[in-house]
């Protein structure tokens, strides 16, 4: 045997080591998702009884007792509501303000933008007791938009669309765009906003899924029955003693408000690809 022939056995081998590797791992991930939207179709005697991966037929029961204690489909309605609002926002004010720091210079900029980098490492619930106060005195607690407006200053996707824009948009277009006299307002819709698009998908995935878990902040800023998400109505149903022991409820409501989840991500994960290789090969 030569010695190139060694080497590509090398390489075989190793390739074959890393893909078993890696289906290993995405066998371990995929299994507790799998176990949830089983157990979602088991009676909670079953589920107590032991651990297997073949759906039962007590979906249907699960899901009306789950009904008897919560509305399912009206709390998915408000997390909609929410979740999509505030990524829209997001995915325009971000992509705005990426432009406006990659391709404006003005005093304090890297000053600026190291301080919004440096409140990314803030955890977001040590202003709620503050962020509270201020909608008391401003009259807006039980309302949607103190849940919504904040997702216009959305920092770590302004910094994911920046790097991509620094990456793939080169300056040399924008300025040829002000010599042609289109105003900024007209730059940035024709052409920030479509090649940034994988960007802002991508993040909007993220996005979406950050604003439809989001459960602190609905828990203590909506009051009314009708107006909470679903994600607080999931979690009210641990004061349900009925429901405690009833595993099979629970699955069946984690596993309906995944679903959304999964759609949006189903829609946009092929932007994911097309933004990560972007800036990869230049020609």
């Amino acid at each position: 045997m030569n010695k190139k022939t060694a080497g590509f056995k090398k390489i075989y081998i190793s390739r074959a080591i890393l893909y078993v590797l890696l289906i290993a791992l995405t066998i371990l991930c995929i299994i507790p998702f799998i176990m949830m939207l089983v157990n979602a179709t088991r009676s909670a005697q079953a589920i107590n009884n032991g651990f297997t991966l073949i759906p039962s037929h007590h979906f249907s029961k699960n899901f009306k007792a789950l009904e008897d204690y919560i509305d399912v489909w009206k709390g998915m309605r408000n997390s909609a509501i929410i979740a999509l609002t505030s990524t829209i926002l997001t995915a325009y004010f971000s992509t705005m303000t990426a432009y406006g720091f990659q391709f404006y210079k003005f005093k304090g900029k890297s000053l600026l933008f190291g301080f919004l980098i440096l409140m990314m490492m803030v955890p977001q619930q040590l202003g709620l007791l503050g962020y509270y106060d201020l909608n008391l005195k401003l009259g807006l607690l039980d309302n949607y938009l103190p849940l919504i407006i904040p997702s216009m200053a959305n920092i770590a996707g302004m910094f994911l669309i920046r790097q991509y824009m620094a990456s793939v948009i080169p300056f040399s277009l924008i300025e040829a765009a002000r010599i042609d006299g289109s105003s900024e307002i007209r730059i940035f819709h024709k052409i920030i906003l479509p090649l940034s698009a994988p960007a802002t998908a991508t993040m909007s995935i993220f996005a979406f899924v950050q604003y439809w878990n989001d459960y602190i902040r609905p828990l203590v800023l909506i009051f009314t029955p009708d107006k909470k998400t679903l994600p607080v109505l999931i979690g009210s149903l641990r004061g349900a003693r009925v429901i405690q022991q009833n595993f099979g409820v629970i699955y069946a409501a984690v596993s309906i408000s995944v679903l959304p989840i999964i759609i949006f991500f189903i829609i946009f994960s092929r932007y994911i690809i097309s933004s990560i290789t972007a800036g990869s090969v230049k020609g």
